[in-house]
């Protein structure tokens, strides 16, 4: 059995800067900045930026309380994170190659527009209008898309 080398205090452990690039993507889908987030759990917003760049560690409580507050089950946090000696599945392949990887939709929910966009969508109520507004939405990208490749 191979002993892995240890990680020192400086560097994050790659499972904490995983959970916290969930929290990160979870918080600003809910449209939700640090500090509202930070005022929720009764913590400094200096703590939700740790907890997102992996530095601090989330305890279990902690990780408890945060799902709890943005609305997802425990185990949103672990989802994609392949288990030691787990050989890597395809999605895992596409979201290190760069396919709709954490850092692409977090870009992506950084923008003040698209945020204000999902966020308006996601008040709808109606299945119906969701799914017409999603149709021409999608329509309308596809058209630019060929455009794009046409000139």
């Amino acid at each position: 059995m191979t002993e892995k080398p240890r990680l020192t205090s400086a560097t994050p452990d790659p499972i904490d800067i995983a959970i916290g690039s969930r929290l990160r993507l979870r918080r600003l889908a809910m449209g939700f900045s640090q500090e509202t987030l930070a005022r929720a759990l009764g913590i400094t917003f200096q703590q939700i930026q740790k907890y997102e760049r992996g530095t601090n560690r989330i305890f279990a409580s902690r990780l408890f309380h945060l799902a709890r507050t943005l609305h997802v089950p425990v185990g949103y946090f672990f989802e994609k994170i392949p288990a030691e000696g787990e050989a890597p599945t395809q999605e895992s392949a596409d979201r290190d190659r760069g396919a709709g990887s954490d850092d692409q939709v977090g870009a992506l929910l950084g923008k003040s527009d698209t945020l204000k966009l999902i966020q308006a969508y996601n008040r709808i109520s109606d299945p119906g209008v969701r799914r017409q507004i999603y149709a021409l939405v999608r329509t309308v990208g596809d058209q630019d898309q060929i455009a794009d490749i046409a000139s």
